[in-house]
């Protein structure tokens, strides 16, 4: 199509609307769970591509999640999967809920995984689950927020980012797009500018791609 910008240029200016904002398409899931997996993981790379995002964040628990984003991300040329998983000692101690056989699957075919401390719990975990210590700590107050208040994958995507973050497979300076999940699967998609732990509140969600209506 050809512009006339003769014509455009004759226009009064206050008949010259700008448009100061973008419009999103927004998948909300009936329900939270690992039904939504492989939704996810179509829409999380489809937006990467919409915005030239290189770097796909996903939590995963065992790794069967991990496995069905790399058969989307896969697809793509230069999309980057990188996995962050519960810490060693989650569920038991000493032990790593994550297949071992899947790990080293998903390594040799390039996936980076990140096993790191819990950046919304960690040590406070000790302290308010400690009997003798007691009470909610702060740290707990902004995990518990973001999980009421929007959802529990939101505030699983945001934790892995700070966990990807502090180790150095993500950058403050990009934006990423990570994924997270109520208890397993995957049901929440969202576009981060990351930050480390210690600079929490420089983190931002600057879009959702999708997540469950009903919580």
């Amino acid at each position: 199509m050809e512009f006339n910008y003769e014509k455009i240029k004759s226009v009064p200016a206050d008949n010259i609307v700008i448009m100061t904002y973008t419009q999103k398409t927004i998948c909300y899931f009936d329900r939270p769970g690992a039904e939504n997996t492989r939704d996810c993981a179509k829409i999380a790379v489809e937006r990467a591509k919409e915005l030239g995002i290189s770097k796909i964040v996903v939590a995963s628990c065992s790794g069967a999640t991990a496995v069905e984003f790399h058969k989307e991300i896969s697809k793509v040329s230069g999309l980057k999967e990188i996995v962050v998983t519960h810490v060693v000692g989650f569920s038991k101690p000493g032990e790593w809920e994550f297949s071992t056989e899947i790990a080293d699957d998903l390594r040799s075919k390039g996936v980076t995984i990140v096993t790191g401390t819990h950046a919304l719990s960690g040590l406070e975990r000790a302290i308010s689950r400690n009997p003798a210590l007691g009470g909610v700590s702060r740290t707990e107050v902004i995990a518990e927020t973001l999980r009421r208040t929007i959802a529990v994958g939101l505030k699983v995507a945001v934790e892995c980012t700070l966990i990807a973050a502090d180790q150095g497979y993500v950058h403050p300076d990009e934006e990423i797009i990570a994924v997270g999940g109520t208890m397993e699967g995957a049901d929440t998609v969202c576009v981060i500018k990351p930050s480390h732990t210690a600079s929490y509140f420089n983190l931002q969600v600057r879009e959702i791609a999708a997540m469950p209506r009903n919580r």
